[in-house]
């Protein structure tokens, strides 16, 4: 079975409460790797829960494209064991024109060597828009693509391409190797959601469409998304089970999820 972790985002409420007791039921689950999100500042914290679990943290999530101050990133992710840093979030507002992209793919570019230099991988995480914005006809996320030095890695969320619009089995086939995780999430694809947007401010503030797609969500397996189409177009690929938000347990969402993925994917 292929690596398979679950990003912490999804249990941010236990995390805020207990993140000590959070992390030992995730393993207690039988998850053996996590991505943990905004690992800066909480890197002695997590640390120590790591220790104390034997969880490992092959990625983790951290905006690093509007960072000012890069150093200490790279500095936490080595002290927990990261090697492959993601950027999570560009909002919408910034991937409208081909020049847009540009912007973002130099910048991701430069990221991507300032890792290299200290033995790690950076790349980006997509959301919906990066399919469902387009520039004469093509969607900004293959424009972006192209632009992407061959060392820059690629995290799919596969939920939200599927939502954008994308067959995500066909993107993921078409980017090969130089993805090195998906997000496994499922859910409800409403036609209604592919072009319900966030704020620019926060991919959290969003209409009430994209809400009810957040809360909808389902372990794998039991939505719309074609989970199993997808393992086997990314092989190679982390699996990272997340939920944007659950409905019921969370935990218990994330011990199914880790269930599927054991019977389904080989």
């Amino acid at each position: 079975m292929p690596i398979t972790s679950v990003q912490l985002y999804s249990l941010r409420d236990a995390i805020a409460d207990d993140l000590d007791a959070a992390i030992a039921r995730v393993r207690e689950i039988g998850y053996e790797n996590v991505e943990p999100y905004a690992f800066v500042e909480r890197a002695a914290d997590l640390e120590r829960a790591f220790a104390a679990t034997g969880l490992t943290a092959p990625s983790g999530h951290v905006a690093v494209i509007d960072a000012t101050d890069i150093a200490p990133i790279w500095d936490a992710a080595e002290r927990l064991g990261i090697t492959t840093v993601i950027d999570p979030f560009i909002p919408t507002d910034r991937w409208q024109t081909a020049d847009d992209v540009k912007a973002i793919a130099d910048r991701v570019n430069e990221l991507t060597a300032e890792a290299a230099a200290r033995g790690l991988q950076f790349g980006y995480h997509n959301h919906q828009w990066e399919f469902t914005n387009k520039v004469e006809g093509r969607t900004v996320y293959e424009l972006f693509v192209e632009q992407l030095a061959p060392e820059t890695v690629l995290e799919v969320d596969t939920f939200w391409a599927t939502v954008g619009g994308a067959d995500a089995p066909a993107v993921l086939r078409s980017l090969g190797d130089r993805v090195v995780a998906i997000h496994v999430k499922d859910g409800q694809v409403d036609g209604d959601i592919r072009d319900a947007l966030p704020s620019s401010e926060s991919a959290l503030i969003v209409p009430e469409a994209l809400q009810r797609a957040f809360e909808n969500q389902t372990p794998a397996g039991q939505g719309d998304v074609d989970v199993a189409s997808i393992l086997a177009a990314a092989p190679q690929a982390i699996r990272v089970v997340e939920f944007d938000a659950y409905k019921g347990d969370v935990f218990e969402g994330i011990a199914e999820s880790l269930t599927w993925l054991k019977d389904n994917d080989k």
